[in-house]
């Protein structure tokens, strides 16, 4: 689904490369796709820390490719590397086709940055933002208006054009930062938690924004704090922890392959640790894998009323609920901790 009169800025005309793509045009990957971003080895280090240990990661055209993983996992400093901002410390990286070393400014010109923090300039208004970042690129003064408007209608905030930038909700802003990072019709398009602190509603129009671009074939690459966006979103993802590349695939794979079809949770109201471990214990060989948080069990079964009568006959819960399992299951199974921790 394409808005009337911006299908280019929708679509970034992913068939036809850039200037800087078309010099070194990107290797296919084993998926037979065209590979816009591949990492061997990719190391950072800070000082005595190595904050990125050896990750190996292709992402293709026209996925939605997702990175999870708590705080300090890495994930932020990848995406610097990726987005030729902050230099590797080893291993091998080609963006669009090049070395981020030697062609860092071009494999910028080629990409679009949602940063997780507005940088919007407060004292311009809503369209003078988009023209004066296209500027930046050496758009034409006519093209950078024409696609400010088109970007403004994708985005839905063609009415609030003149409006200054603190007359906006936090949705607003958000979406006008993506429309801003699509201003120079990027072919890679990072995006770092774009809907961290947004209501509900907010999210749910981001992502029907994301969505759609995913499908009219622009490539994005996404950190999320929320599980079910990346479920939502996400064609494959990586899951990373203390540097390292713990699993990857697509969310369905990710689930099939380290969860259980549903989930059990026993809740015990204000308990404390020792008295949840005891609840543990006496849960324990109900199903092969338990996880215990703070006043709630989860158990992890392919049988969820069998389980359920196995717990009430041991336990008095005050509550239990049953529901299918989810990312967040995968990734506490994998790090042992929930994302926020």
């Amino acid at each position: 689904m394409r808005p009337q009169g911006s299908a280019r800025v929708v679509s970034a005309d992913l068939t036809s490369p850039s200037p800087q793509a078309s010099l070194c045009p990107a290797a296919s990957g084993e998926s037979g796709l065209p590979t816009l971003v591949k990492a061997r080895g990719l190391r950072k280090r800070y000082g005595d820390v190595e904050a990125v240990r050896g990750l190996d990661l292709q992402i293709h055209r026209g996925e939605l490719f997702g990175f999870l993983g708590p705080n300090g996992a890495g994930k932020s400093t990848t995406m610097r590397m990726i987005a030729s901002v902050s230099p590797r410390s080893g291993g091998d990286l080609q963006v669009l086709g090049m070395d981020p070393d030697t062609h860092g400014a071009q494999i910028r010109a080629g990409l679009g940055v949602c940063p997780q923090e507005d940088s919007l300039d407060e004292e311009l208004s809503v369209q003078e933002n988009l023209i004066v970042y296209g500027r930046y690129f050496g758009l034409p003064r006519a093209q950078v208006r024409r696609r400010a408007a088109e970007l403004l209608e994708f985005v839905a905030l063609t009415d609030k054009a003149t409006s200054k930038i603190d007359a906006l909700s936090g949705g607003m802003k958000r979406r006008l930062t993506v429309a801003r990072a699509l201003i120079n019709d990027p072919q890679l398009l990072i995006l770092d938690e774009p809907t961290t602190g947004l209501d509900p509603q907010a999210r749910h129009l981001l992502w029907n924004q994301l969505y759609r671009l995913k499908h009219s074939g622009v490539t994005q690459l996404l950190t999320t704090h929320y599980m079910d966006e990346a479920e939502q979103l996400c064609d494959r993802l990586v899951v990373i922890d203390g540097g390292v590349i713990v699993a990857q695939g697509s969310p369905q794979e990710l689930m099939a392959r380290h969860t259980t079809r549903e989930v059990v949770e026993a809740r015990f109201g204000v308990a404390p640790p020792e008295q949840m471990a005891h609840f543990a214990a006496a849960l324990d060989g109900v199903v092969d894998r338990i996880e215990v948080l703070p006043e709630r069990i989860l158990l992890y079964t392919d049988d969820a009323d069998h389980t359920v009568g196995l717990v009430q006959a041991r336990l008095t819960p005050d509550t239990v609920l049953v529901r299918r399992s989810t990312l967040e299951d995968v990734f506490l199974h994998l790090t042992g901790r929930t994302l926020v921790d």
